[in-house]
Parts: structure tokens; C-alpha cells; sequence
């Protein structure tokens, strides 16, 4: 019960941060159609998000309500991989980010659609229509950018590199992974870091981009351990509710 509940508030927390960090460029787009498209795929992470943390609270039997998983935990009790807490430093890093985290959420649905939890299969289903819809949003900024000007190919490939080292954690197989897996509850990460690579390496190559180097990765999110930015969120995501604990929307 409580593997399970763990395991689905890591798929909650990412769609949750990632939709915040999402909802931080509203109004800022490079103009008014992607704005709104950039805003939707927010709102279809919240929307996610909402999900899983409704079925967390009902694996534990309503003892805590999926606003308290999503405004009220402490900064060690998040466990969403560091790369969806990377800020927005310019437009060239939401999209590399993007990338790899529509990449991510996609061959992971794929997968969790044949997941032995009734829910988990039933909320991949669903969910896949929006993210495959990311999907080709993300790729076709990666295609804009490398294919664009010089400074435009200049700057995806410097987002993509320097958000490179916050990809390997996504793949990490620790005990509560491997328990899940032997379940039939959760997919196979091994067989999603592969589709997720090579899918990756088609894209950079057709935007000609190069795929990043390097293989030191940061690590700690799935444990509770976080970026100097996860502070900074959580003030702002959780002033109100903490502010009126008792209000009702």
C-alpha cells in the first residue's frame, strides 16, 4: 500500500512541478497562439497531476486529501525527478526541457497503459492523447530552433546541454522502481530509456543539433533531495493554502 502510494505521487509531483513551471510563462510567449499552447499543456499537467493525487489519497484511505499531497508536504516529502524544477532562464530551456519530458511522459504512458493497477492503465490511456499532442509541440520548437538562425541554434543547444545532467535520474531503478516493476504495476525503465533515446537522437539529428555529451547525472529527487529552486516553488505554490489551511474552493 504505501510502495504504491509513493510510487504514484512520483508521477503526480512531476506533472505538478513541471505545469507550475509552465504556468510561470503565462502571458510571456513569443506570441499569442503559443502562449495559449504553452498555457493548455499546463493545464493538462495539472489536470494529470489531479489524478494521481486523488487515487494516492484513496490508496490511503482518505487519511490525506489530494490537496494536502499537492500544497502541504515539506520540501523532503516531493519526490518529482530535479529536471521539472529547472526555472525558465530563457525560451530556448522550457522547450529543451520539454523535450525531454514529453519524450519521457510518452514512452512511459505507452507502457503504463499495460499496467496491472486498473487506475494507473486507465489514467495512461487518457492521459496519452495530451501528451502525444505535447510531444509534437516540443518537437517542433527542437526543429525551429536548430533549424533557425545561429543564435536560435546557438541557444537549444546550450539548453540542451546544460539541462543533460538532470535526464539520467528519469531512468533510475531503485528498490521501490524494481518492486513495482516485478508487480506489473509500473513499466520497465530500461525499455523506455532506449525508445526515449533513440527517439531523441532523431530529433536533435533532423533539427541538426547534437545529442549532449557527458554521463554524470544528478540524482536525489525520487528520494527527497532537491535543486536550490524547489524553495523558491514551494513558497509561492504553497503561501495560500498554508495562509487560509481551512478555505473551501
Amino acid at each position: 500500500m504505501e510502495e504504491l502510494f509513493t510510487y504514484v505521487l512520483r508521477l503526480a509531483d512531476n506533472n505538478w512541478f513541471l505545469s507550475y513551471r509552465l504556468g510561470e510563462y503565462v502571458s510571456k510567449g513569443p506570441y499569442l497562439e503559443e502562449d495559449l499552447a504553452l498555457t493548455n499543456t499546463g493545464v493538462d499537467l495539472i489536470g494529470q497531476a489531479e489524478i494521481l493525487y486523488k487515487y494516492a489519497s484513496e490508496i490511503m484511505e482518505g487519511g490525506v486529501s489530494p490537496d494536502e499531497l499537492a500544497y502541504r508536504r515539506s520540501e523532503h516529502e516531493y519526490y518529482n525527478a530535479q529536471l521539472v524544477e529547472a526555472p525558465n532562464s530563457d525560451y530556448a530551456y522550457i522547450q529543451a526541457r520539454q523535450i525531454y519530458m514529453d519524450l519521457y511522459n510518452f514512452y512511459l504512458l505507452e507502457k503504463l497503459k499495460e499496467s496491472k493497477d486498473e487506475l494507473l492503465s486507465s489514467y495512461a490511456k487518457k492521459s496519452i492523447k495530451e501528451v502525444t499532442y505535447h510531444l509534437k509541440r516540443s518537437t517542433d520548437w527542437i526543429l525551429r530552433f536548430g533549424l533557425g538562425t545561429e543564435e536560435s541554434k546557438l541557444k537549444i543547444q546550450a539548453a540542451l546541454d546544460e539541462l543533460w545532467k538532470y535526464t539520467g535520474e528519469l531512468f533510475e531503478v531503485d528498490e521501490l522502481q524494481k518492486t513495482m516493476q516485478e508487480k506489473g504495476i509500473a513499466p520497465d525503465l530500461s525499455q523506455i530509456k532506449e525508445k526515449w533515446f533513440t527517439r531523441l537522437t532523431e530529433i536533435l539529428n533532423s533539427a541538426e543539433l547534437q545529442v549532449p555529451a557527458g554521463d554524470y547525472f544528478m540524482t536525489g529527487g525520487r528520494k527527497g533531495y532537491h535543486t536550490e529552486h524547489m524553495g523558491y516553488m514551494l513558497t509561492e505554490i504553497q503561501y495560500l493554502n498554508r495562509l487560509y489551511p481551512d478555505a473551501v474552493w
